[in-house]
Protein backbone atom coordinates (compact mmCIF):
# COMPACT_ATOMS: atom_id res chain seq x y z
CA UNK A 1 0.00 0.00 0.00
CA UNK A 2 1.35 3.40 -1.01
CA UNK A 3 1.27 5.76 1.96
CA UNK A 4 1.10 9.55 1.93
CA UNK A 5 3.05 10.04 5.15
CA UNK A 6 2.42 13.76 5.31
CA UNK A 7 -1.33 13.29 5.02
CA UNK A 8 -1.40 10.54 7.62
CA UNK A 9 0.58 12.65 10.08
CA UNK A 10 -1.85 15.54 9.61
CA UNK A 11 -4.78 13.21 10.17
CA UNK A 12 -3.16 11.99 13.36
CA UNK A 13 -2.60 15.55 14.59
CA UNK A 14 -6.26 16.36 13.96
CA UNK A 15 -7.21 13.25 15.92
CA UNK A 16 -4.97 14.21 18.84
CA UNK A 17 -6.40 17.72 18.92
CA UNK A 18 -9.97 16.41 19.02
CA UNK A 19 -9.17 13.78 21.63
CA UNK A 20 -7.29 16.17 23.91
CA UNK A 21 -10.17 18.65 23.87
CA UNK A 22 -12.74 16.09 24.95
CA UNK A 23 -13.56 16.72 28.62
CA UNK A 24 -15.83 13.64 28.96
CA UNK A 25 -18.70 15.77 30.25
CA UNK A 26 -21.04 15.00 27.34
CA UNK A 27 -21.56 12.40 24.60
CA UNK A 28 -18.58 12.42 22.26
CA UNK A 29 -20.82 12.86 19.20
CA UNK A 30 -22.14 16.13 20.60
CA UNK A 31 -18.63 17.32 21.46
CA UNK A 32 -17.34 16.38 18.01
CA UNK A 33 -20.04 18.42 16.30
CA UNK A 34 -18.97 21.46 18.29
CA UNK A 35 -15.27 20.71 17.66
CA UNK A 36 -15.81 20.75 13.90
CA UNK A 37 -17.74 24.04 14.11
CA UNK A 38 -14.82 25.56 16.00
CA UNK A 39 -12.33 24.21 13.40
CA UNK A 40 -14.00 25.19 10.15
CA UNK A 41 -10.69 25.00 8.32
CA UNK A 42 -11.03 21.21 8.35
CA UNK A 43 -12.42 19.84 5.11
CA UNK A 44 -14.94 17.03 4.85
CA UNK A 45 -12.25 14.37 4.41
CA UNK A 46 -10.40 15.70 7.49
CA UNK A 47 -13.59 15.58 9.53
CA UNK A 48 -14.35 12.08 8.34
CA UNK A 49 -10.92 10.74 9.28
CA UNK A 50 -10.88 12.55 12.62
CA UNK A 51 -14.22 10.98 13.50
CA UNK A 52 -13.07 7.56 12.32
CA UNK A 53 -9.80 7.69 14.25
CA UNK A 54 -11.52 8.83 17.45
CA UNK A 55 -14.25 6.23 17.43
CA UNK A 56 -11.87 3.43 16.48
CA UNK A 57 -9.50 4.50 19.23
CA UNK A 58 -12.29 4.38 21.81
CA UNK A 59 -13.21 0.87 20.66
CA UNK A 60 -9.91 -0.54 21.85
CA UNK A 61 -11.01 0.30 25.37
CA UNK A 62 -8.38 -0.17 28.04
CA UNK A 63 -6.21 -2.62 26.06
CA UNK A 64 -2.47 -1.95 25.58
CA UNK A 65 -2.68 1.25 27.61
CA UNK A 66 1.10 1.22 28.03
CA UNK A 67 1.71 1.87 24.32
CA UNK A 68 2.12 5.33 22.74
CA UNK A 69 -1.17 6.70 21.50
CA UNK A 70 -0.28 6.36 17.81
CA UNK A 71 0.51 2.67 18.27
CA UNK A 72 -2.74 2.06 20.12
CA UNK A 73 -4.62 3.86 17.35
CA UNK A 74 -2.91 1.68 14.76
CA UNK A 75 -4.04 -1.46 16.59
CA UNK A 76 -7.58 -0.09 16.77
CA UNK A 77 -7.53 0.76 13.05
CA UNK A 78 -6.33 -2.76 12.31
CA UNK A 79 -9.22 -4.30 14.21
CA UNK A 80 -11.93 -1.97 12.91
CA UNK A 81 -10.97 -1.46 9.27
CA UNK A 82 -9.91 -3.46 6.23
CA UNK A 83 -7.63 -0.73 4.83
CA UNK A 84 -5.62 1.88 6.73
CA UNK A 85 -2.70 4.08 5.73
CA UNK A 86 -1.97 4.59 9.43
CA UNK A 87 -1.48 0.85 9.92
CA UNK A 88 0.71 0.76 6.82
CA UNK A 89 2.84 3.52 8.31
CA UNK A 90 3.08 2.27 11.90
CA UNK A 91 2.81 -1.53 11.50
CA UNK A 92 3.27 -2.33 7.80
CA UNK A 93 3.56 -6.07 8.45
CA UNK A 94 -0.11 -6.11 9.53
CA UNK A 95 -1.44 -4.86 6.22
CA UNK A 96 -1.64 -8.25 4.54
CA UNK A 97 -3.97 -9.59 7.25
CA UNK A 98 -6.35 -6.62 7.51
CA UNK A 99 -9.13 -8.36 5.61
CA UNK A 100 -9.27 -11.31 7.99
CA UNK A 101 -12.20 -11.79 10.35
CA UNK A 102 -12.13 -9.93 13.65
CA UNK A 103 -11.52 -13.20 15.50
CA UNK A 104 -8.51 -13.96 13.30
CA UNK A 105 -7.16 -10.41 13.65
CA UNK A 106 -7.40 -10.69 17.42
CA UNK A 107 -5.32 -13.87 17.19
CA UNK A 108 -2.74 -12.02 15.07
CA UNK A 109 -2.45 -9.23 17.63
CA UNK A 110 -2.32 -11.74 20.47
CA UNK A 111 0.67 -13.48 18.90
CA UNK A 112 2.53 -10.30 17.89
CA UNK A 113 1.69 -7.90 20.72
CA UNK A 114 0.25 -10.08 23.48
CA UNK A 115 -3.07 -8.32 22.88
CA UNK A 116 -5.81 -9.72 25.14
CA UNK A 117 -9.47 -9.22 24.27
CA UNK A 118 -10.37 -9.25 27.95
CA UNK A 119 -8.19 -6.15 28.46
CA UNK A 120 -10.45 -4.12 26.18
CA UNK A 121 -13.05 -4.17 28.92
CA UNK A 122 -11.65 -5.68 32.12
CA UNK A 123 -15.04 -5.88 33.84
CA UNK A 124 -16.44 -8.88 31.98
CA UNK A 125 -16.59 -10.91 35.20
CA UNK A 126 -19.47 -8.66 36.26
CA UNK A 127 -21.55 -9.47 33.20
CA UNK A 128 -24.47 -11.85 33.26
CA UNK A 129 -23.47 -15.44 32.57
CA UNK A 130 -25.84 -15.53 29.61
CA UNK A 131 -23.61 -13.16 27.64
CA UNK A 132 -20.93 -14.82 25.50
CA UNK A 133 -18.07 -12.62 26.63
CA UNK A 134 -15.77 -12.97 23.62
CA UNK A 135 -18.62 -12.38 21.18
CA UNK A 136 -19.79 -9.32 23.11
CA UNK A 137 -16.31 -7.80 23.42
CA UNK A 138 -15.51 -8.54 19.77
CA UNK A 139 -18.66 -6.68 18.75
CA UNK A 140 -17.06 -3.44 19.95
CA UNK A 141 -14.95 -3.43 16.78
CA UNK A 142 -17.97 -3.44 14.44
CA UNK A 143 -20.22 -0.42 14.08
CA UNK A 144 -23.86 -1.27 14.90
CA UNK A 145 -26.56 -0.99 12.28
CA UNK A 146 -29.20 1.74 12.13
CA UNK A 147 -32.67 0.30 12.73
CA UNK A 148 -36.02 1.88 12.06
CA UNK A 149 -39.45 0.78 13.27
CA UNK A 150 -42.40 1.41 10.97
CA UNK A 151 -45.74 2.45 12.45
CA UNK A 152 -48.67 0.11 11.94
CA UNK A 153 -50.35 0.63 8.58
CA UNK A 154 -47.38 2.28 6.86
CA UNK A 155 -45.21 -0.78 6.19
CA UNK A 156 -45.63 -0.84 2.39
CA UNK A 157 -45.29 2.93 2.04
CA UNK A 158 -42.05 3.10 4.03
CA UNK A 159 -40.52 0.15 2.21
CA UNK A 160 -41.42 1.69 -1.13
CA UNK A 161 -39.81 5.00 -0.13
CA UNK A 162 -36.64 3.22 0.99
CA UNK A 163 -36.45 1.53 -2.40
CA UNK A 164 -37.09 4.78 -4.30
CA UNK A 165 -34.37 6.58 -2.33
CA UNK A 166 -31.90 3.86 -3.23
CA UNK A 167 -30.95 3.00 0.33
CA UNK A 168 -29.40 -0.39 0.92
CA UNK A 169 -31.49 -2.01 3.63
CA UNK A 170 -32.39 -5.33 5.19
CA UNK A 171 -36.02 -6.15 5.96
CA UNK A 172 -35.99 -7.79 9.39
CA UNK A 173 -39.79 -8.10 9.34
CA UNK A 174 -42.67 -6.07 7.96
CA UNK A 175 -42.15 -3.23 10.44
CA UNK A 176 -38.39 -3.31 11.07
CA UNK A 177 -35.61 -2.36 8.65
CA UNK A 178 -31.85 -2.29 9.14
CA UNK A 179 -29.67 0.25 7.34
CA UNK A 180 -26.00 1.17 7.42
CA UNK A 181 -25.03 3.43 10.30
CA UNK A 182 -24.74 6.98 9.01
CA UNK A 183 -27.53 6.61 6.46
CA UNK A 184 -28.92 10.09 5.77
CA UNK A 185 -32.53 9.64 6.85
CA UNK A 186 -33.21 13.30 6.03
CA UNK A 187 -33.92 12.06 2.51
CA UNK A 188 -37.01 10.30 3.86
CA UNK A 189 -38.82 13.56 4.62
CA UNK A 190 -41.95 12.44 2.72
CA UNK A 191 -42.56 9.66 5.26
CA UNK A 192 -41.56 11.62 8.38
CA UNK A 193 -43.64 10.50 11.35
CA UNK A 194 -44.38 7.12 9.79
CA UNK A 195 -41.28 5.48 11.20
CA UNK A 196 -39.08 5.84 14.26
CA UNK A 197 -35.35 5.30 14.66
CA UNK A 198 -35.27 2.54 17.26
CA UNK A 199 -32.73 -0.19 17.90
CA UNK A 200 -33.75 -3.75 17.08
CA UNK A 201 -33.32 -4.97 20.67
CA UNK A 202 -35.33 -2.04 21.98
CA UNK A 203 -38.15 -3.01 19.64
CA UNK A 204 -38.09 -6.55 21.00
CA UNK A 205 -38.87 -5.36 24.53
CA UNK A 206 -42.53 -4.82 23.58
CA UNK A 207 -42.83 -8.62 23.67
CA UNK A 208 -42.68 -8.30 27.46
CA UNK A 209 -45.70 -5.98 27.58
CA UNK A 210 -49.31 -7.15 27.41
CA UNK A 211 -52.07 -4.56 27.75
CA UNK A 212 -55.84 -4.51 27.35
CA UNK A 213 -58.08 -1.70 26.02
CA UNK A 214 -58.85 1.05 28.52
CA UNK A 215 -56.17 -0.07 30.95
CA UNK A 216 -54.12 2.56 32.75
CA UNK A 217 -50.36 2.36 32.19
CA UNK A 218 -47.35 4.34 33.40
CA UNK A 219 -44.05 4.75 31.55
CA UNK A 220 -42.08 5.73 34.63
CA UNK A 221 -38.73 6.64 33.02
CA UNK A 222 -40.04 7.83 29.69
CA UNK A 223 -37.01 9.90 28.60
CA UNK A 224 -37.63 10.97 24.98
CA UNK A 225 -40.51 8.53 24.60
CA UNK A 226 -39.11 5.62 22.57
CA UNK A 227 -40.77 2.88 24.64
CA UNK A 228 -43.97 4.94 24.98
CA UNK A 229 -44.26 5.25 21.19
CA UNK A 230 -43.65 1.52 20.84
CA UNK A 231 -46.32 0.84 23.45
CA UNK A 232 -48.94 3.17 21.96
CA UNK A 233 -48.40 1.80 18.47
CA UNK A 234 -49.24 -1.71 19.71
CA UNK A 235 -51.82 -0.72 22.32
CA UNK A 236 -53.49 2.49 21.05
CA UNK A 237 -56.63 2.14 23.22
CA UNK A 238 -54.87 2.41 26.56
CA UNK A 239 -54.44 5.40 28.89
CA UNK A 240 -50.81 6.34 29.39
CA UNK A 241 -48.93 8.48 31.88
CA UNK A 242 -45.34 9.37 30.96
CA UNK A 243 -42.91 10.78 33.50
CA UNK A 244 -39.32 11.85 33.80
CA UNK A 245 -37.30 13.87 36.27
CA UNK A 246 -36.32 16.41 33.60
CA UNK A 247 -38.74 18.94 32.10
CA UNK A 248 -36.54 19.41 29.02
CA UNK A 249 -36.76 15.71 28.24
CA UNK A 250 -40.55 15.73 28.47
CA UNK A 251 -40.61 18.68 26.07
CA UNK A 252 -38.54 16.60 23.65
CA UNK A 253 -41.05 13.79 24.14
CA UNK A 254 -43.91 16.12 23.21
CA UNK A 255 -42.12 17.14 20.01
CA UNK A 256 -41.42 13.53 19.14
CA UNK A 257 -45.05 12.55 19.77
CA UNK A 258 -46.21 15.43 17.59
CA UNK A 259 -43.96 14.34 14.70
CA UNK A 260 -45.25 10.79 15.12
CA UNK A 261 -48.81 12.13 14.88
CA UNK A 262 -49.83 10.58 18.19
CA UNK A 263 -53.52 11.25 18.67
CA UNK A 264 -54.11 9.30 21.86
CA UNK A 265 -54.49 11.37 24.99
CA UNK A 266 -51.60 10.97 27.37
CA UNK A 267 -50.63 12.60 30.63
CA UNK A 268 -47.18 13.66 31.65
CA UNK A 269 -45.60 14.54 34.97
CA UNK A 270 -42.18 15.52 36.27
CA UNK A 271 -41.43 12.88 38.92
CA UNK A 272 -38.24 12.19 40.87
CA UNK A 273 -38.47 8.44 41.39
CA UNK A 274 -35.86 8.47 44.14
CA UNK A 275 -38.30 10.35 46.39
CA UNK A 276 -41.78 9.68 47.76
CA UNK A 277 -43.97 9.43 44.66
CA UNK A 278 -47.25 9.75 46.56
CA UNK A 279 -46.69 13.50 46.76
CA UNK A 280 -47.46 13.66 43.02
CA UNK A 281 -49.38 10.46 42.34
CA UNK A 282 -51.21 10.07 45.62
CA UNK A 283 -52.57 6.53 45.83
CA UNK A 284 -53.03 6.16 42.08
CA UNK A 285 -52.59 2.58 40.86
CA UNK A 286 -51.84 1.35 37.34
CA UNK A 287 -52.71 -1.84 35.51
CA UNK A 288 -49.19 -1.91 34.13
CA UNK A 289 -45.88 -0.09 34.44
CA UNK A 290 -42.92 0.20 32.08
CA UNK A 291 -39.69 0.76 33.98
CA UNK A 292 -36.91 1.43 31.49
CA UNK A 293 -34.45 2.03 34.30
CA UNK A 294 -31.44 4.34 34.19
CA UNK A 295 -28.34 2.18 33.89
CA UNK A 296 -24.72 2.07 32.80
CA UNK A 297 -25.81 1.63 29.19
CA UNK A 298 -23.13 -1.02 28.74
CA UNK A 299 -25.16 -2.80 26.08
CA UNK A 300 -25.06 0.29 23.85
CA UNK A 301 -21.35 1.01 23.98
CA UNK A 302 -20.90 -0.15 20.41
CA UNK A 303 -22.65 3.16 19.55
CA UNK A 304 -20.92 5.21 22.23
CA UNK A 305 -17.53 3.53 22.52
CA UNK A 306 -16.05 6.43 24.49
CA UNK A 307 -17.87 4.91 27.48
CA UNK A 308 -15.73 1.76 27.30
CA UNK A 309 -12.69 3.77 28.39
CA UNK A 310 -14.58 5.98 30.86
CA UNK A 311 -16.34 3.28 32.86
CA UNK A 312 -15.40 2.44 36.44
CA UNK A 313 -16.86 -0.26 38.67
CA UNK A 314 -18.07 2.38 41.11
CA UNK A 315 -20.62 3.49 38.50
CA UNK A 316 -22.11 -0.01 38.48
CA UNK A 317 -22.68 0.14 42.24
CA UNK A 318 -24.28 3.58 41.96
CA UNK A 319 -26.70 2.51 39.23
CA UNK A 320 -27.63 -0.71 41.01
CA UNK A 321 -28.52 1.22 44.17
CA UNK A 322 -30.49 3.75 42.11
CA UNK A 323 -32.46 0.99 40.39
CA UNK A 324 -33.48 -0.48 43.74
CA UNK A 325 -34.70 2.91 44.98
CA UNK A 326 -36.70 3.52 41.82
CA UNK A 327 -38.21 0.03 41.76
CA UNK A 328 -39.37 0.38 45.36
CA UNK A 329 -41.15 3.67 44.60
CA UNK A 330 -42.69 2.50 41.34
CA UNK A 331 -44.03 -0.87 42.50
CA UNK A 332 -46.20 0.77 45.16
CA UNK A 333 -48.34 2.19 42.30
CA UNK A 334 -48.97 -1.19 40.65
CA UNK A 335 -52.40 -2.76 41.04
CA UNK A 336 -52.69 -6.28 42.45
CA UNK A 337 -52.28 -8.72 39.53
CA UNK A 338 -50.75 -5.84 37.56
CA UNK A 339 -47.59 -6.28 35.49
CA UNK A 340 -44.34 -4.35 35.48
CA UNK A 341 -41.88 -4.58 32.60
CA UNK A 342 -38.33 -3.92 33.75
CA UNK A 343 -35.85 -2.96 31.01
CA UNK A 344 -32.19 -1.97 30.89
CA UNK A 345 -29.65 -1.56 28.12
CA UNK A 346 -27.03 -3.16 30.37
CA UNK A 347 -25.15 -6.47 30.25
CA UNK A 348 -24.29 -6.41 33.96
CA UNK A 349 -25.83 -8.92 36.36
CA UNK A 350 -26.01 -6.30 39.14
CA UNK A 351 -28.39 -4.20 37.01
CA UNK A 352 -30.43 -7.07 35.66
CA UNK A 353 -30.85 -10.41 37.44
CA UNK A 354 -29.88 -8.95 40.82
CA UNK A 355 -32.58 -6.27 40.54
CA UNK A 356 -35.15 -8.89 39.57
CA UNK A 357 -34.16 -10.92 42.64
CA UNK A 358 -34.66 -7.79 44.75
CA UNK A 359 -38.10 -7.13 43.25
CA UNK A 360 -39.15 -10.73 43.89
CA UNK A 361 -37.64 -11.21 47.35
CA UNK A 362 -38.11 -7.72 48.79
CA UNK A 363 -41.04 -6.19 46.89
CA UNK A 364 -43.27 -9.26 46.64
CA UNK A 365 -43.42 -9.59 42.85
CA UNK A 366 -43.49 -12.83 40.90
CA UNK A 367 -41.25 -13.25 37.87
CA UNK A 368 -43.18 -14.19 34.75
CA UNK A 369 -40.22 -14.29 32.37
CA UNK A 370 -36.95 -12.56 31.57
CA UNK A 371 -34.42 -12.49 28.76
CA UNK A 372 -30.99 -11.16 27.93
CA UNK A 373 -31.46 -9.75 24.42
CA UNK A 374 -28.14 -10.48 22.74
CA UNK A 375 -27.94 -7.66 20.24
CA UNK A 376 -24.28 -8.29 19.51
CA UNK A 377 -25.38 -11.15 17.24
CA UNK A 378 -27.40 -8.69 15.11
CA UNK A 379 -25.16 -5.60 15.16
CA UNK A 380 -27.63 -4.12 17.62
CA UNK A 381 -27.66 -3.09 21.27
CA UNK A 382 -27.73 -5.72 24.00
CA UNK A 383 -30.54 -5.36 26.53
CA UNK A 384 -32.36 -7.05 29.37
CA UNK A 385 -36.12 -7.30 29.82
CA UNK A 386 -38.32 -8.96 32.40
CA UNK A 387 -42.03 -9.12 33.15
CA UNK A 388 -43.13 -9.39 36.77
CA UNK A 389 -46.57 -9.68 38.34
CA UNK A 390 -47.76 -8.18 41.61
CA UNK A 391 -49.52 -10.62 43.95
Amino acid sequence: MEVNERRVNQQFRNFEKALNGFAKMEPFARYLTRFFKENRQMGSSDRKMTSRFCYNYFRIGKAKAELPIIERLALAEYLCETHSELVALVNPDLIRTMELSIADKIDVLSNKFNFQLADVFPFSDYMTEKIEKNAFLSSFFTQPKLFIRVKRGFEKEVKSELEKTGFIFEEIDSHTFALANGTKLQQLIRIEGKYEVQDLSSQKTVQFITALPNQSWWDACAASGGKALLFLDKYPKTHLLVSDVRLSILRNLDERFQKANIRQDYRKKIIDLTKDTTALLGNELFDGIILDAPCTGSGTWGRTPEMIQQFSIGQLTEFSELQRKIAKQVVRHLKPKGAITYITCSVFKAENEDIIDYMVNQLGLKLDRSEVIKGYNDKADSMFAARLIKA
